[in-house]
């Protein structure tokens, strides 16, 4: 049985806190966090205990083996830290940093300190998206050529307003986006080059929309659309490939579809729906990283994937800021950050 302590009871904190208050193997032992009345109504709601500092968190409760970290971007690192510090396994949101080197730190500290390190990336137990990968590698579709995908809605309300700071957030690109780039890599491998436009100034409108090409290393081209600037989240993706073609949309109630192509001007295609979501994604992700810290078995998504969908991520960033394309180079992978 694994003590869980939650740090940061936004959106966020609320999803991994009823998550891990659910499960037989673990143990909410307390929630902290700076505006300790907010932690406090989450505490009541998980029957569990409020604390307003990671300090006094630790003196206080008995006993905790795991951290996990549910604040903005910019507080990842100086709680990963303190947490490694004591020993404690750390289970942290995406992005893992706002620049790669800060994101490297992170993960060689742990390691350092000889505690485990999860990060986030929650698409890859999406049952949608794992039902479209294993078709692919099944050969459903024949091999792949084209990818779409689309990830959006409104803009996101965050303590002090930290997404509109972009210096902080990253924006939609490395904020929400990035989900949809480590699902493809987990999907087709390495990228080589990325491409990316954005609206100009949008922050000061409160909107945001990103599309990113990405070229993989094994031919497949990738959009990759974000959007901040509607009303309902929807995600979709299609897979295109010679045989056919792997279609989801999250606003119809038949999550994933398979198309046929036509053989000839007669002939039709076949559609094979699949059963809606019957558990919560961000539960099945963290009773895995439970799992994984008491078994010692390696995470379907681990640090050094976080790293590299980050990569990606500020690659897209980079581009949008020159207009160019960017390379991704394996021997010069700090040169993609952009702080």
């Amino acid at each position: 049985m694994l003590h869980v302590l939650l740090i940061g009871a936004g959106t966020m904190g609320n999803v991994h806190g009823e998550a891990f208050a659910n499960m037989e193997n673990a143990v909410l032992s307390g929630i902290v966090d700076k505006d300790l009345e907010k932690a406090g109504k989450l505490a009541e709601k998980l029957q569990t205990t409020a604390f307003q500092t990671f300090e006094e968190a630790i003196e206080t409760l008995k006993k905790v083996d795991v951290v996990s970290i549910c604040l903005p971007t910019p507080f990842h690192k100086p709680f990963l830290k303190i947490a490694a510090d004591q020993g404690l396994h750390v289970i942290c949101e995406k992005p893992l940093a706002r620049n790669l080197v800060d994101a490297r730190e992170m993960i060689d500290y742990c390691k350092e300190k000889d505690v485990k390190l999860f990060v986030g990336h929650v698409v890859r137990f999406f049952p949608e998206y794992v039902r479209a990968k294993k078709m692919i590698e099944e050969g459903t579709i024949g091999n792949t050529a084209v990818v779409r995908t689309y990830r959006g809605g409104g803009f996101p309300n965050g303590s002090d307003d930290w997404y509109a700071d972009y210096e902080k957030s990253g924006g939609l690109v490395l904020d929400m986006i990035i989900h949809d780039f480590d699902f493809l890599r987990w999907c087709f491998g390495e990228v080589e080059r990325v491409y990316a436009k954005s609206i100009k100034n949008g922050i000061l409108k409160r909107i945001d929309y990103s599309l990113v090409t990405l070229r993989f290393k094994n031919g497949v081209i990738a959009h990759v659309e974000g959007s901040w600037a509607h009303q309902s989240f929807t995600t979709r993706f299609e897979f295109a490939g010679q045989s056919g073609i792997i279609e989801h949309d999250s606003s119809k109630s038949v999550p994933v579809l398979f198309e046929g192509r036509k053989k000839s001007t007669s002939g039709g295609g076949v559609a094979v729906p699949e059963s809606p979501l019957k558990d919560n994604p961000y539960f099945m992700e963290l009773a895995h990283f439970i799992h994984c810290i008491e078994t010692g078995k390696a995470p379907i998504v681990t640090a050094e994937d976080a790293y590299k969908a980050m990569e990606i991520a500020l690659s897209a960033l980079k581009s949008i800021e020159t207009g160019r394309e960017v390379v991704i180079n394996e021997n010069q992978k700090e040169e993609a950050q952009i702080r």
